[in-house]
């Protein structure tokens, strides 16, 4: 018996489990999620792809959509596929053709969203919902259901449950948390006295009136489930002893075959990080919640929050906490984690490190992306599995191993290239060395240590404490030239001062210790600024937080949002927005910092502090890159309609040049890790 076929038996994680009629291979799925590839509300080839790659990597179930919706009043949020649409039926069967191709079962969520979206999208109809109770997140005063209301949303439950089962998809999840079903379920939003409220037994009439009629659409042999919310963690909402008591009856009423258990709210984004954590928080906060569910229904149980790596994942199928685990996140850092568990490679998988830039980015970007993993939702052009380049190997030279040089020297090398990389510090990780000097932060050095795992098992030499100049990188001989050198801190225009500004560079260094009273202006708008002051405060500074922008950190997501306010409040951060530094000057022991308005002509006001920290992005460290172009044959120049479109990128500029030369990364424009990770492995794969 060969050692696959050993783990393949013995595993937990790998053992099949019998939905029904259903036999999922092993235990492992993804749970639904939005993560907006949707084109015109279909799951197109973008969408299929993306899903196909996971069915490929060996899980057992993927659930699409995030959700669905079944109604033209429950216009999309962020994405959502159009469920109540006949047209979507096509597009949903070459999605389950292509993931049955791989023994992977595919379901879908479908919802109303009742309060959870916008009246001011789609068709512009009224936001609904049980109570005319605004939900925080997405700001809507809604209408409250009518009798004529339920009814027709009733019908289209059904109306797309026969869609679904019309796609040849193996089952449907109903969403019952933070929209329009469980929105009946919880005192907290449900305070109506007619009967569609008060008692459980009217605060379940929806639920049951909709399972009564997909039930009549779909017949009985079609997988139904409900992902449900079980405690709300709410003082008003649903408690843990009513949401247990809803789980037990929908357990027992013989109509739904699975629950996908959920704990918390998340109609703010402090609430939401609750339910979904981020990097900093609990790994699997509520998995023990989740058995407990799963002990007093005797019932199927799925659930994911968090459970980012095989391990945890294994401890709840072994001990009986779940019957399938929902690996979400870390599916997307990494589709392909059940083959490289059966290959008894679990060593090599890319670990999610917590960043959710794939959340954030929905609402910020319009797409799911992860932040260290750039195939993702990119599989039409980019590969996970990088094959060995049909050409001769060549002499490839990264200088730089900050997150652009290592992914580059990490692809090319799988390329089957000879790989030098050279980097002036003692270790790898560049900028990230930084962001992880906040400890909340901490984990995402697994995406410089994954790297560098990859990299010596590929045989690749990274020469630290070298200060790259022209004759190193000449002494190797390459024939391509990767510049990853990153970027210096600079200072946003001042009038006057420069002198007396401290980068946020030297906060997350340590190399500058936190005064006692401190002006922190960020004129970037994502982690660099936040992280800094976040030590600051957290050193026991007086802090002011200044940004010019109309809302401050513009370029962070909410969720991610969170833990800085929360450190912020905690600290007494005092924030001012819309406020420019102009400049800054030194008065005996003091800094007065000028600020001024880019709304009010002549308004200027002072602050006397003792510390004044900027935060203005990066210049590229350039120096060498301008010293090759001229010795390159490309001269530095790439074809970006090559580049997206296909076909060969360098052009030849330079008959005498004797190696391509790019940059990546910073080394090009003051960017973030993702666009790091992207330029390193799209352009390492035109080599």
């Amino acid at each position: 018996m060969t050692m696959a076929a050993v783990r393949t038996t013995t595993d937990p994680l790998l053992q099949p489990f019998q939905l029904k009629h259903l036999r999922l291979k092993n235990r492992v799925m993804s749970t639904s999620h939005e993560p907006a590839y949707s084109e015109d509300g279909m799951p197109k080839e973008r969408y299929r792809l993306y899903h196909a790659e996971k069915a490929k990597g060996g899980m057992a179930l993927t659930m699409t959509a995030g959700s669905a919706i079944v109604s033209r009043d429950s216009p999309a949020a962020f994405g959502n596929l159009h469920a109540y649409r006949d047209e979507i039926v096509p597009w949903l069967r070459e999605l389950a053709d292509a993931c049955h191709e791989h023994d992977c079962k595919v379901m879908i969520q479908i919802t109303h969203l009742g309060r959870r979206t916008g009246w001011n999208k789609a068709d512009w109809l009224p936001v609904l919902a049980p109570s005319p109770l605004r939900e925080p997140a997405h700001r809507a005063f809604p209408k409250t259901a009518e009798d004529w209301d339920i009814e027709r949303i009733v019908a289209d439950y059904a109306s797309a449950a026969q869609r679904m089962q019309a796609a040849g998809l193996d089952g449907i999840e109903f969403e019952a948390y933070g929209h329009l079903m469980d929105g009946f379920w919880s005192p907290a939003t449900n305070q109506r006295d007619d009967e569609w409220g008060g008692s459980l037994d009217n605060r379940l009439r929806f639920t049951n009136r909709v399972l009564d009629a997909v039930r009549a659409a779909v017949g009985a042999d079609f997988v139904v489930g409900v992902r449900m919310v079980a405690d709300e963690d709410l003082a008003a909402g649903l408690s843990k002893s009513e949401g247990i008591e809803v789980a037990r009856r929908l357990a027992q009423g013989g109509k739904v075959d699975f629950l996908n258990i959920i704990r918390g709210s998340i109609e703010t984004d402090a609430a939401l990080t609750k339910v979904i954590p981020i990097t900093g928080m609990r790994s699997s906060p509520h998995l023990d919640f989740a058995g407990e569910v799963r002990a007093a229904t005797k019932f199927p149980v799925f659930h994911a929050a968090r459970i980012q790596d095989v391990a945890t994942a294994r401890h709840a199928i072994a001990e009986g906490k779940l019957d399938m685990v929902g690996m979400t996140r870390a599916h997307i850092a990494e589709p392909h984690i059940i083959a490289k568990v059966v290959a008894g490679e679990e060593h090599r998988i890319r670990p999610c490190v917590g960043a959710t830039y794939c959340l954030d980015r929905i609402y910020e970007g319009g797409e799911a992306l992860c932040v260290h993993n750039a195939a993702t939702g990119r599989e039409g052009s980019i590969p996970h599995v990088i094959a060995r380049s049909e050409g001769a190997p060549k002499t490839v030279v990264v200088v730089g191993a900050g997150p652009a040089g290592l992914e580059a020297a990490r692809v090319s090398a799988e390329r089957g290239h000879r790989v030098f990389v050279l980097e002036a510090a003692p270790h790898a990780g560049g900028q990230i060395r930084l962001a992880v000097q906040n400890p909340r932060r901490r984990e995402l050095i697994g995406i410089v240590d994954w790297r560098v795992a990859e990299l010596e098992r590929l045989g690749v030499e990274i020469r630290y404490d070298i200060l790259a100049e022209a004759d190193d990188v000449l002494s190797l001989a390459p024939d391509c030239v990767v510049i990853a050198t990153g970027g210096l801190p600079q200072n946003p225009p001042l009038a006057a001062g420069d002198e007396l500004a401290t980068s946020s560079w030297d906060i997350l260094s340590g190399a500058a210790k936190p005064a006692e009273r401190v002006l922190l202006f960020d004129d970037n708008g994502g982690h660099q600024g936040m992280g800094a002051a976040e030590l600051i405060a957290n050193a026991g500074s007086s802090l002011e937080f200044v940004s010019p922008e109309r809302f401050f950190a513009p370029e962070m997501g909410g969720m991610n949002h969170v833990p800085y306010m929360r450190t912020f409040h905690e600290k007494g951060v005092r924030v001012t927005i819309n406020t420019r530094l102009n400049a800054i000057r030194r008065e005996g022991n003091e800094l007065v910092a000028t600020l001024s308005s880019d709304f009010a002509e002549g308004w200027r006001a002072e602050r006397r502090v003792d510390q004044v920290v900027v935060e203005h992005g990066t210049m590229p460290l350039d120096e060498l890159y301008f010293t090759l172009k001229p010795l390159s044959a490309n001269t530095g120049a790439v074809d970006y309609e090559a580049l997206i479109a296909g076909g060969p990128i360098f052009p030849q500029r330079n008959a005498e040049g004797r190696f391509t030369l790019f940059r990546i990364g910073d080394a090009v424009a003051s960017r973030n890790i993702h666009a790091a990770i992207y330029d390193g492995i799209r352009f390492a794969m035109r080599i």
